[in-house]
């Protein structure tokens, strides 16, 4: 997997944990056809090995933006083939990022617009500054959310609210997102990564194969009827009884100790 990107920046802990800078800050963090690309392949590499990290904390450069969406100046002018075959590298970024089988935390530093407010609701939960804002403006422009936004949006406030927030395209801030259910945490700003990265580091902390199971798991709980989801569930479970991770976690607990899990 590499490292070095144009319009990405990723950091690595030594708690397991991988931060990826969404990094344009002269573009409001707004997505062009590199970081389209980039995000892509990030994602597919991250499916591919998981072992990678055991936690992932998705941010924008700065502490006024975290994405304005599309990069509508690079968008200015393009015919309708041009405009089609950047929003299908987008498309495919979106779906790789929902096979991730890490952890994904979004830490909303500022405004998430359009296809960057797509992006944060992909996360698999958010953290967000005080003074962030959401907003899925697409139908004032004249188009549609089109990265999983009409999906996602209510699974998360529900039917009647995503129809107000899609329909209206107005935005609302981070303690109205926090009302609504679509944010799990509103902190001051100069705070926001710090309780970001404790909660990362909880989860990185535990047995790597189980997160990454019961997050498969809890993704399938709104596309099944309930005893297909339980179904799924015990597959799911099925897969840690024979880990090493497992023989670790039971050890460690009767030698009250804390688990060193190996993702194995």
């Amino acid at each position: 997997m590499r490292t070095n990107y144009d319009t990405l920046t990723l950091e690595f802990s030594d708690d397991h944990i991988l931060t990826i800078i969404l990094d344009r800050p002269d573009a409001a963090n707004s997505m062009n056809t590199q970081m389209g690309l980039e995000l892509r392949e990030l994602w597919a590499d991250l499916y591919h090995d998981p072992s990678v990290a055991r936690c992932i904390v998705l941010t924008g450069r700065g502490e006024k933006i975290f994405c304005a969406g599309g990069d509508l100046k690079q968008r200015n002018g393009m015919t309708d083939k041009e405009w089609l075959d950047q929003h299908a590298i987008f498309e495919q970024g979106i779906k790789s990022m929902m096979d991730c089988p890490i952890p994904i935390i979004g830490a909303i530093n500022g405004a998430a617009f359009g296809g960057g407010c797509e992006i944060a609701l992909n996360c698999d939960f958010l953290y967000a500054a005080g003074h962030a804002r959401f907003a899925l403006t697409e139908v004032t422009l004249g188009i549609m959310p089109g990265a999983a936004g009409t999906q996602n949006l209510p699974r998360a406030v529900g039917v009647a609210r995503a129809m107000e927030i899609i329909l209206t395209g107005l935005p609302l801030g981070a303690e109205e997102a926090l009302g609504y259910g679509m944010v799990n945490q509103v902190c001051p700003g100069p705070e926001l990564m710090d309780t970001v990265m404790a909660t990362a580091r909880r989860i990185a902390g535990n047995a790597p194969i189980s997160v990454r199971q019961a997050k498969k798991s809890i993704r399938v709980a709104t596309q099944l009827d309930l005893k297909s989801g339980y179904d799924f569930e015990l597959e799911a479970y099925n897969r840690m009884v024979s880990t090493e991770d497992r023989l670790e976690g039971v050890r460690a607990f009767n030698e009250k100790r804390k688990p060193d899990f190996k993702g194995r």
